[in-house]
């Protein structure tokens, strides 16, 4: 049943659409100024042929961090693109294939140099797979850019345990998070919105401790008034702790439990020593002493 469930995740959470792939956070979203370094990320094959796009959190200038399911050779993904616009699809025609502002999903627009860069093969994934069962996924990936991305400010990781203390003392926390991604607003049988846009959403924190989080995941809860939650294309993006000003990445957006978007929300926890020791080992040392850790 486990490993149906991540299965299921990877396909609604990363799934390609037949529709051009666009942006938004369900719920009681608004456009996200806030996290220039979210970016959207294309992915191909080893052909070129666009496959699906994710969501993603710079670290430093060429480290971007995304899902495992995203990233994972199994679902053929061999190089990348990244689009830092606030509105990187936006502009979609469909007559185009394409947004010729952006260039996404195919290239990067004339002009957008200091805010799209790709990766050629430098694709790595922690420990994904269709076979993996939860709570430990290994639901996290890396893009490592070609061209560097110069920003004021970039997503930083918390340290290692940060989340273990909200499992205790339930009522004296603050337990608000904050998801930021470019997936669906809505989906459901019939039709699917999107605005093509980042977009956030604060969310709730109600479990860490279940069978399906157990330390792995955080299960976070986007209904309700204020709040909202992820759908397709948001995998990969940053849970950030505390409210819509954070650049605290300590959950990586990995999947939901119906494929309609609605429902609970789970976050593959990142301020876990070995998730942290992966990512140090894989970018090594130069580029490990670029990301900031908190805590």
């Amino acid at each position: 049943m486990r490993k149906i469930l991540v299965l299921m995740a990877g396909l609604m959470m990363a799934a390609t659409v037949t529709a051009p792939p666009a942006a938004a956070i369900t719920g009681d979203f608004v456009e996200d100024f806030e996290h220039p370094y979210v970016g959207l990320v294309a992915l191909y094959d080893e052909d070129g042929a666009y496959l699906q796009r994710c969501s993603g959190t710079l670290l430093s200038s060429t480290v971007f961090l995304t899902a495992g399911h995203c990233t994972s050779e199994e679902t053929g993904a061999a190089s990348a693109r990244v689009y830092f616009q606030q509105d990187a699809g936006a502009n979609y025609d469909p007559a185009l294939d394409l947004d010729p502002v952006s260039g996404y999903p195919e290239y990067c627009a004339e002009g957008t140099e200091d805010v799209c860069a790709t990766s050629s093969g430098e694709l790595h994934n922690l420990g994904w797979s269709r076979s993996a069962a939860l709570p430990d996924s290994g639901d996290a990936g890396l893009v490592i850019l070609e061209e560097p991305i110069r920003l004021e400010e970039y997503g930083a990781l918390a340290a290692a345990g940060t989340l273990d203390a909200l499992s205790t003392r339930r009522g004296q926390q603050d337990l608000t998070f904050t998801v930021s991604g470019y997936g669906l607003s809505d989906s459901n049988a019939v039709s699917s919105v999107s605005y093509r846009e980042r977009l956030m959403a604060e969310s709730r924190l109600t479990n860490l401790r279940s069978h399906i989080t157990d330390g792995y995941n955080l299960q976070t809860n986007g209904n309700g008034s204020g709040r909202g939650g992820t759908c397709s294309g948001d995998s990969g993006g940053p849970v950030f702790q505390g409210g819509f000003e954070s650049n605290l990445v300590v959950a990586i957006t990995s999947f939901g439990q119906n494929p309609y978007c609605g429902g609970a929300d789970f976050g593959y926890r990142t301020d876990r020593q070995e998730v942290l020791d992966w990512i140090r080992a894989t970018v090594g040392e130069d580029l490990w002493a670029e990301i900031e850790v908190i805590g």
